[in-house]
Formats: C-alpha cells, sequence, structure tokens
C-alpha cells in the first residue's frame, strides 16, 4: 500500500492526469494503490509493469490524450482523435510503403515518391505539406510537383555543407526533419488543423 511518503515523491517523477497519478505509466490511485499492487504480487514482490503501449500509433495517440486530459482548458466539444488516427494511418502508409526514387540535382535531391491506393492518397496529403515545413529550415528550399503516381520533392541549398546534409538524409530523413510533427499532432487532436 502507498503512503502519502511514497505518493509525494512518485508525484514528483511523474505527471498527475485526472486526479490519478501517472507513475512511469503505472495509473496509482491516492486510496487504492497502483495497479500493479492487487494481482501481481508474487511472493510480496510487485511485478514489473510493461510501459511500452505496443504500437507506434497507439502509443502517440495515447500521448496526446494524457496531454489532453491533463489540461484544464481542453474544449472536448472539439477534439478529433479519428482525424490523428488518419494522419498517423497516412504516415505508416508514406514510411514503409512508398517507392521513393532519389537522384542527386544540383545543390541537392530529388525524390519520386509513388504508389497506389491508400499510399498515393497519402503521399498527397504528406508530401506537399512536408515540403512546405522544410521551406522553413535554415538555408533549405523545398518545392513538390505532381506526379500522375505520386510527388515529386526536390530539396536543395546554396550552402555546401547543406548540399550534402539534404543528400546523407535521403528521403525519409527529410521526411522527419524539422521538429513541427510533434506540435502538428497535439493541433490536429484539437480539432484545429488538418492537412
Amino acid at each position: 500500500m502507498f503512503t502519502t511518503r511514497n505518493l509525494l515523491s512518485l508525484a514528483v517523477a511523474s505527471s498527475v492526469v485526472g486526479g490519478v497519478i501517472l507513475a512511469g505509466g503505472v495509473l496509482v490511485n491516492a486510496q487504492h494503490g497502483t495497479h500493479a499492487t492487487h494481482p501481481h504480487h508474487v511472493g510480496g514482490a510487485a511485478q514489473p509493469v510493461p510501459t511500452v503501449p505496443g504500437q507506434d500509433a497507439f502509443g502517440a495517440i495515447q500521448e496526446i490524450v494524457r496531454i489532453l486530459e491533463a489540461d484544464p482548458n481542453t474544449d472536448w466539444d472539439k477534439i478529433n482523435l479519428a482525424a490523428l488516427r488518419e494522419h498517423l494511418v497516412d504516415m505508416n502508409e508514406v514510411t514503409l510503403k512508398a517507392v521513393a526514387v532519389e537522384r542527386r540535382v544540383d545543390n541537392g535531391l530529388q525524390v519520386d515518391v509513388t504508389g497506389t491506393g491508400r499510399t498515393l492518397e497519402a503521399i498527397k496529403r504528406m508530401i506537399p505539406a512536408h515540403g512546405q515545413e522544410l521551406n522553413r529550415l535554415a538555408n533549405w528550399r523545398a518545392a513538390t510537383e505532381t506526379l500522375p503516381n505520386g510527388v515529386r520533392l526536390t530539396v536543395t541549398s546554396n550552402e555546401r555543407a547543406e548540399i550534402a546534409h539534404i543528400r546523407g538524409l535521403g528521403f525519409i530523413g527529410l521526411m522527419v526533419s524539422g521538429s513541427h510533427h510533434q506540435p502538428h499532432h497535439l493541433i490536429m487532436a484539437k480539432g484545429e488543423h488538418i492537412h
């Protein structure tokens, strides 16, 4: 059973979610202890409790839900987790199923990103939007053009070191560049923006 002192220690290294303390992925209720303190005891010692959600999109949505529930200003009438889920499906399609053919061009890299069906739809939504985000990075220029079965992404720079950087990153490295992804997911979940 948790004492007040134990709970205070947990609270220091945890975040409070909806009146319940979230300690390293374990829910702790002030009156009843952790979920782990009940059926998982063996010989008086608590067994380890898994903290990994088991699937990356599930974990990303779970993290957003925790942030929303911890914010007393969350407007639940506007929350759109279904839109976030669809975007994560798009990310999966582009990351794992799209065909990316890279070519070095003067001052950078050109990538033809192609696919069919659901993958093609995801490419058309994600690549142009991400190209706009890449343009916000210092010393990079990104342009996209529509192909019959996908999108061509061209990223260039006038600085020699950045040209090497762009080419070294390649398609998937360019797609993860920038720090807009996580804030974008929260904004999308709040129903404030969709690609």
